[in-house]
């Protein structure tokens, strides 16, 4: 178990340090997903605040998703995070899979939040 956690922090980092030689002063979009959720927010490293910020734990969304769990949660809430993004003047951000493989969720939301508009 100890092994597999630390993997998963290595394969974290690794990722991190190459968004941190692309992003060229670009928010990054970070995702992090569990079993029944997905989350997504973008980060303005610079200034170490969150820009814009959606889950499937919102209540507008809990009504009209079927499960927080599937690829189409993950794009809805691509779409959503894209959506308040751009209202915070973000147009172009680098995009944090973090320790995750870009399969499945993590690139249905990618896929939604390109369809809303973000750039990467």
């Amino acid at each position: 178990m100890a092994k597999d956690l630390e993997a998963l922090a290595r394969r974290k980092a690794k990722v991190r340090r190459a968004i941190r030689v692309a992003a060229n002063g670009r928010p990054r979009l970070s995702v992090h997903r569990t079993s029944q959720h997905i989350y997504a927010q973008v980060i303005d490293d610079a200034n170490g605040e969150t820009l814009a910020a959606a889950s499937s734990l919102e209540k507008d969304l809990r009504t009209s998703l079927k499960t927080g769990a599937d690829t189409d949660a993950a794009k809805t809430i691509g779409k959503l995070v894209a959506e308040r993004a751009l209202a915070k003047g973000v147009t172009a951000v680098v995009f944090d899979r973090g320790a995750y493989i870009f399969h499945g969720r993590v690139k249905a939301l990618a896929e939604g939040a390109r369809e809303g508009g973000l750039q990467f």
